[in-house]
């Protein structure tokens, strides 16, 4: 009664339904206060077996107001298989607004394979990893930068599973309809719900679709488009529910972050003044931004440069930065036909 995670759900009910994953954990104002996680399932007999996700980090709110309308407006007889929907996925660190939970600072996209018997991140992180993630076909969780970044809109995926698979989830993520796409080199081991997914036998896909702590009508518009095309070429629908959409303006353009080297990081106490946005091309040894000193007015502000070439992906949206924080990242360019796209 005071470890584990607990649940109502019922994997063979067709129709929706709508609970809790609840983990126990005594606090001081509440002895035997469970964290409540929402979740729904929706079912209408065999088919496509699909997990979505948003809230892994609680300030990231495009997929978790997509995902809430989702399930308002999805009706089971307009689909076939299993739907299931976590649209706050670590639900204590949502609705603090934080990145991390404030239950136990637990970053739940660092917690996988996680714990039974851990703390409140841990056990969600076990529960998916062990339990939810080997149900379905397909886990799509759907991030952004956050408060703290600026990112590209772009999909994701993990070099995970075997070429097979690897394809198969190249193909989904390349008609998501977004800009970008991005390919990671995290490895088997990584504590990401993608690589998670791999490790239960799932196609996992991700994405970045905003950034700054907010949604905009554009972020929005590509976050649901990406759901909608997701869930219409597995079978699960045939029509759009988050639509209409417009259609893709471009093939996508794939990216990877495969060094250090590609992100600049700040070493001391200081300001950041980006010279370039997300979106950029740039050459190697062009001028990322600047870094002050507020500290001492007599020294000239550092001018920062990029060591690759690439697409700028990702920049820190805080000025004030202290060493160890990411202030801008290059995505290098990948060749589609290098990947058997066209």
């Amino acid at each position: 009664m005071h470890t584990g995670l607990f649940h109502a759900l019922d994997f063979a009910a067709n129709g929706k339904s709508v609970g809790h994953l609840s983990i126990p954990f005594s606090v001081d104002r509440s002895p035997y206060f469970q964290v409540k996680v929402p979740v729904c399932r929706i079912r209408n007999g065999d088919g496509p077996r699909v997990l979505l996700m948003a809230g892994n980090h609680g300030d990231e709110y495009e997929g978790e107001i997509a995902l809430t309308r989702l399930i308002r407006r999805l009706d089971p007889e307009r689909m076939r298989g299993e739907i299931t929907i976590l649209p706050f996925t670590n639900a204590p660190a949502v609705f603090a607004a934080r990145r991390r939970s404030p239950l136990d600072e637990g970053n739940l996209n660092r917690a996988f394979p996680g714990e039974a018997g851990g703390t409140p991140t841990q056990r969600i992180a076990h529960f998916l990893e062990a339990e939810l993630f080997p149900r379905h076909d397909v886990v799509f969780d759907l991030h952004s930068g956050g408060t703290s970044m600026a990112h590209l809109p772009c999909a994701l995926i993990e070099r995970q599973g075997s070429p097979e698979t690897f394809a198969r989830a190249l193909a989904l993520m390349d008609g998501l309809g977004m800009p970008y796409g991005f390919v990671a080199e995290n490895g088997a081991t990584a504590p990401t719900s993608m690589a998670a997914a791999a490790r239960a036998g799932a196609i996992g896909i991700s994405g970045e679709f905003g950034g700054g702590g907010t949604v905009t009508p554009e972020s929005m518009a590509l976050t649901q488009r990406a759901i909608d095309r997701l869930l219409i070429a597995l079978g699960s629908i045939t029509e759009p529910v988050l639509g209409p959409h417009r259609p893709a303006e471009q093939k996508m353009t794939l990216l990877a972050l495969q060094s250090h080297e590609q992100a600049i990081y700040a070493t001391r106490r200081g300001w950041f003044e980006p010279a370039v946005d997300c979106g950029a091309e740039v050459e190697a040894g062009a001028l990322a931004g600047w870094y002050h000193d507020f500290g001492r007015l007599d020294a000239a502000e550092e001018e920062l440069r990029f060591a690759v070439s690439g697409v700028v992906i990702s920049r820190r949206l805080h000025s004030d930065s202290e060493s160890g924080d990411c202030l801008i990242q290059v995505g290098r360019r990948l060749d589609r036909a290098a990947f058997g796209l066209s």
